[in-house]
């Protein structure tokens, strides 16, 4: 089909974005630099996620279940703010981790709700381009296709990045209101860490979601397929885990050595549950006091010098946790990009 016959027809959306590509140069009249296509695209997602009801429930919801968490701790926290304990060393940590009992702690919120988030936006990423037919009209254009999925990917981590970024300084805000003494440079290098690493454990669920909507032609057959891996390592993984390590359970006789490889293998065994890996990176960065994540043996233990550790300390803690968090990222990545790059795409009709 010649250019002349494609003139008279309107595409939605894409085509309309597209028209401004052959850029990259500057304008004689304003001296400025014109958006790459690539920056079009992230622009274009990034506009597509905030409009979209979806994404305003689902941050409608964390919002309200990490808003309700907070004022609760603090009011437990201040209460016990004049006491001489070692938990109030380290307050706007413990806006993170603590919990009066009636809600779980900020971070139980992040951990089980981030999944349901990073799922929400990406799946149907490239399903839903395809069923509206829009995916063939904007490979017909002078773009390369890998533009096309890395813009999804990377206007998903922005627009996570940014809400977990507002969280946190809404958390940090608020007890500097409270309080009225701002967090010491060691507790917001934490929570600065623990944030990022939020992104990477709530970026896996992005990755995930969108792998399965290029898999899977149908939003709803990706979404669902999201929500049961969630629902797996979440609920019916610990509870096959259980079973496992029941059946090596040693007697209250046993000797500790059997004991501790008890331990270790129950240890092991829950190491590839991606939620598994968040909780013991959070518990590592947001507690100082913590001084290992695995079983230990006696001579560990009384080798062991009470106190806090510096943040370095903590992130070589859980470094090998933090690798295989970003290592399942990249790999749900890199298989979404082959399946992608590999896929014959064609017109409707």
């Amino acid at each position: 089909m010649g250019m002349s016959k494609l003139t008279g027809i309107k595409f939605p959306q894409w085509t309309v974005i597209l028209k401004s590509f052959p850029v990259l140069r500057k304008s004689s009249d304003e001296n400025k630099l014109h958006l790459s296509p690539f920056q079009v695209m992230v622009q274009k997602e990034i506009a597509d996620h905030i409009r979209n009801w979806r994404f305003l429930i689902l941050f409608a919801i964390i919002l309200l279940a990490c808003t309700g968490t907070l004022f609760s701790t603090l009011t437990d926290s201040l209460k016990t703010l004049g006491s001489d304990t070692s938990e109030n060393t380290f307050f706007f940590l413990n806006l993170f981790t603590k919990s009066d009992g009636t809600l779980p702690s900020f971070f139980v919120f992040v951990g089980f709700l981030g999944p349901l988030f990073g799922i929400g936006l990406g799946f149907d990423a490239i399903s839903s381009e395809q069923n509206r037919g829009t995916l063939s009209r904007i490979m017909a254009q002078p773009v390369p296709r890998d533009y096309i999925l890395n813009a999804k990917f990377l206007a998903g981590i922005i627009v996570i990045g940014v809400m977990l970024f507002s969280l946190s300084f809404l958390v940090m805000g608020t007890g500097l209101i409270a309080l009225g003494i701002p967090p010491t440079a060691e507790e917001f290098l934490r929570i600065i860490v623990y944030t990022l690493l939020s992104i990477v454990y709530v970026s896996f669920w992005l990755n995930l979601s969108i792998l399965f909507s290029v898999r899977f032609r149908q939003p709803a057959t990706s979404a669902l397929t999201g929500i049961a891996v969630w629902l797996f390592f979440t609920i019916f993984y610990p509870l096959i885990v259980n079973l496992i390590v029941k059946g090596f359970e040693p007697s209250k006789y046993a000797a500790p050595n059997a004991i501790y490889i008890y331990k270790k293998l129950k240890f092991y065994l829950v190491q590839i549950m991606p939620n598994e890996l968040f909780d013991e990176i959070t518990s590592a960065i947001l507690v100082p006091s913590v001084r290992s994540l695995g079983p230990l043996t006696m001579e560990q233990i009384q080798g062991a010098i009470p106190g806090s550790l510096p943040l370095a300390q903590s992130v070589l803690l859980v470094w090998p946790q933090v690798t295989g968090l970003l290592a399942l990222t990249l790999l749900c990545f890199l298989f979404s990009y082959l399946i992608f790059m590999k896929r014959e795409i064609r017109s409707r009709g």
